[in-house]
């Protein structure tokens, strides 16, 4: 999802830059250059991509304040979405998003690896076609879209013999994950859990393995580092925001995939994809409309930066 450049708008903001500063001292990988102006071949290593992925989505959310509702997070989102349910804290999020991609990275680099995205199909069939040829379904994302993954050898026989009516698009990623093939990362992010106090969170969560909502600080740790190697049930998640009756669905930045993908899924809901901080006037206004009614109990922001930061984010409210 991440683009040349896509984290410079967000600089702007108040206390943003020290923030990204900050982050990029603690875990040992420049943001501030990765988000700016390294190229699109940079960003696309696992071990830059994930930091700045998390490191935006709370930095946007930090913008936003909270106004209730709940949160979910795609993959490596799921830490983002950690620290804006205050599980763990911003700190503690890139701290495990470093090692997270480190590992990941590192995994990755054993085996030649990669991921197809499939596209339509009758979804039994799909499953029964990767399944086949000996590949993960990683991510399960709804809307008709499942990712497979695997080595690259299983995956150009797959393409040799695609399901009926699927449309097959290799994706542009560093290796196979969420499949057994990041089993060592696993191990990884969870030595670096053991020393992460969790919180219960203060927002409904719903977690990638089933969609469920997360009840316990220690079960969702647990959950984000299995999570590695099993595949991403977002269609669980997007399951869940409906039977809870959602009916607004704002994406943090980089943003545009996953309102993409509820746009087909969550009929009804309004969406909106928070790319820029020239967004954040219309994602307040949609928040506060569907906020009405609802309970308030969570007003306060969850997720805490620099004092100027949230000074900015007081006066936008």
């Amino acid at each position: 999802a991440q683009t040349p450049g896509y984290l410079a708008p967000w600089l702007e903001l108040p206390g943003v830059t020290e923030q990204i500063g900050s982050w990029s001292e603690l875990i040992g990988c420049d943001l501030l250059r990765y988000g700016t102006t390294a190229s699109a071949d940079e960003i696309r290593d696992t071990a830059i991509a994930q930091p700045l992925l998390v490191a935006s989505a709370i930095v946007a959310a930090a913008a936003l304040g909270n106004h209730g509702g709940m949160v979910a997070g795609h993959s490596v989102g799921e830490l983002a979405a950690g620290a804006i349910a205050g599980i763990i804290t911003p700190d503690d999020a890139l701290r495990l998003v470093g090692v997270r991609g480190r590992a990941m990275a590192q995994a990755a680099a054993a085996e030649a690896t990669s991921m197809t995205a499939v596209l339509g199909g009758d979804e039994a069939t799909v499953l029964a076609s990767i399944e086949r040829h000996g590949l993960t379904p990683a991510n399960i994302n709804g809307a008709g879209q499942i990712v497979a993954a695997g080595t690259v050898e299983q995956l150009a026989a797959f393409a040799a013999e695609p399901p009926a009516r699927a449309r097959l698009i290799p994706l542009q990623v560093a290796g196979a994950f969420h499949t057994r093939h990041m089993a060592a990362a696993v191990d990884a992010l969870r030595e670096a859990a053991s020393s992460v106090r969790a919180h219960d969170p203060a927002l409904p969560i719903a977690s990638n393995r089933d969609g469920a909502i997360v009840r316990t600080g220690d079960d969702w740790l647990e959950r984000i580092c299995a999570q590695v190697s099993a595949p991403v049930r977002w269609d669980s998640c997007m399951s869940t925001m409906s039977s809870l009756g959602a009916t607004a669905f704002v994406e943090l930045p980089p943003a545009g995939t996953l309102v993409g993908l509820a746009r087909r899924a969550l009929p009804g809901v309004q969406l909106l994809a928070l790319k820029t901080p020239e967004n954040l006037d219309a994602a307040l206004k949609l928040i506060a409309e569907h906020a009405e009614g609802h309970s308030d109990q969570h007003a306060q922001p969850l997720v805490r930066l620099q004092p100027a930061q949230l000074a900015s984010t007081e006066e936008r409210q």
